[in-house]
């Protein structure tokens, strides 16, 4: 199987120039699906810090490349949204976070801040012993109580070291949310409304802008409830992955 992916078949969301080359790294098989991003790519073309794969594996073999908490090792580890990459002897934590183009970005972190990231829960089951299984955008696993009032849509912030839930943002009118994919990717704003439909298509959710008294409208599955944090890290300056 080639290790290589034409670059005019890329996800719009990989940080990319399809014209520049035929050819980019193709991503292993790993969280995010087809969206994730090679770690080689954000290593080498975005940050600049490697010049080639051969410097990137030098890099990672010394464990001080960190994605979530974890050391990586493999180049083509898919990178996608929400994840915290860390590098320690630089001292630097970023968040990967869609922008209003809808390509990933990194954000610049505090050290305090790359502890945990955020998920969206997509899936909610039972499990024996009578516990629920929670199931996040990224395919991350979580078990919590059967009272427990976490909902499908509903978002958490989890730490890196431990798994445990630090934050709760439910999914409801009134909650502030950004939207990840479509037209408005990287807006963010206040839920105005929810409007759900009888068949088969997606709810349609309106949002208030954060910044302005316009209003933008976007599909449910594009819409991420967040908190003041992740405003106030957009408006810093943020490093465009291209």
């Amino acid at each position: 199987m080639t290790n290589h992916q034409k670059r005019l078949s890329v996800p719009k969301s990989w940080p990319v120039e399809r014209k520049e080359e035929m050819f980019t790294v193709k991503a292993d098989a790993g969280p995010h699906g087809e969206s994730g991003v090679p770690l080689l790519i954000l290593l080498r073309d975005v940050l600049g810090y490697v010049d080639s794969r051969k410097e990137a594996r030098y890099a990672l073999n010394q464990d001080s490349i960190h994605i979530n908490g974890k050391a990586v090792s493999d180049e083509e580890r898919p990178v996608g949204m929400f994840d915290i990459i860390a590098f320690s002897e630089r001292e630097e934590y970023y968040r990967v976070f869609p922008d209003e183009g809808g390509r990933l970005t990194l954000t610049p972190l505090d050290a305090d801040s790359a502890g945990s990231k955020l998920g969206k829960i997509e899936g909610k089951r039972n499990v024996p012993g009578g516990d629920v299984q929670l199931t996040l955008h990224d395919g991350q696993t979580l078990l919590v109580e059967d009272d427990s009032d976490y909902s499908v849509g509903d978002s958490l912030v989890v730490g890196n070291e431990d798994g445990d839930i630090v934050a709760h943002f439910e999914y409801e009118e009134g909650a502030l949310a950004t939207a990840v994919a479509g037209k408005h990717a990287g807006q963010i704003g206040t839920i105005e409304e929810i409007q759900v439909t009888k068949s088969s298509s997606p709810n349609d959710v309106i949002l208030s802008a954060y910044d302005g008294d316009d209003t933008f409208e976007t599909v449910e599955e594009y819409i991420v409830t967040i908190d003041e944090n992740f405003v106030d890290a957009d408006e810093e300056e943020m490093n465009e992955l291209d």
